[in-house]
């Protein structure tokens, strides 16, 4: 097989190769959407390691949008503290669960507009959300998306909005969050932001950067 030279040639191929070496899986640990939605807004600038070290006890005391909207600040931010920024992401749990109370009934919604109109949720974290907990059309991306995407050119953007609006039309919408997450997982394995291990990567006949990072 040749190697493909379109943007859709590369995703596809891509998406069939690390769809046989990864089971796609959200490396947080939830057990329902609100869970999912606080885990991944502790997630910013922190490590999965980290959040997943820290939502226990969080949850242990705020396990649903009723008790985290009555939490008092310093508690949150005590909990919190080993994820960064704790003071912001503490009043941005605080309000997001007032607003699942003021407006959505306490549950979380689908829809990726509300889903923004969150404290502390952006198009990334909604695209998680809509993804992981409710299997909808959404690609988040992150650093390992992104970096991943160039370096398959599968696109120059540097913005992740924009990296999203490209990738979108190369992945079926039933398998973009599927897509994401088996990049994310191949980019945390093997496709380093420095050293990346071409010599152990499935992709590597094809890759335009293979053995050139």
């Amino acid at each position: 097989m040749g190697k493909p030279r379109s943007p859709v040639g590369r995703a596809t191929l891509v998406h069939a190769r690390l769809k046989k070496e990864y089971a796609a899986h959200c490396e947080l640990v939830y057990s329902n959407a609100f869970e999912l939605l606080v885990a991944t807004i502790l997630s910013a600038q922190c490590t999965d390691v980290r959040v997943n070290a820290t939502t226990p006890a969080l949850f242990n005391y705020y396990p649903d949008p009723f008790a985290m909207a009555s939490a008092e600040l310093t508690h949150l931010e005590e909990l919190i503290r080993s994820t960064g920024f704790y003071r912001n992401k503490a009043k941005n749990l605080s309000r997001m669960a007032n607003q699942l109370l003021d407006s959505h009934d306490g549950e979380v919604p689908q829809s990726r507009k509300q889903l923004v109109e969150l404290a502390g949720v952006g198009r990334k974290t909604a695209n998680v959300i809509r993804s992981v907990a409710f299997g909808l059309p959404g690609l988040p991306v992150d650093t390992h998306v992104g970096r991943l995407a160039r370096r398959l050119s599968l696109t120059e953007e540097e913005d992740p909005e924009r990296v999203e609006m490209v990738l979108n039309p190369l992945i079926p919408k039933k398998e973009r969050g599927e897509f994401s997450l088996r990049l994310i997982l191949h980019g945390r394995q093997v496709c380093f932001a420095r050293n990346p291990k071409c010599g152990d990567c499935l992709l590597n006949d094809f890759c335009p950067s293979a053995f050139m990072v």
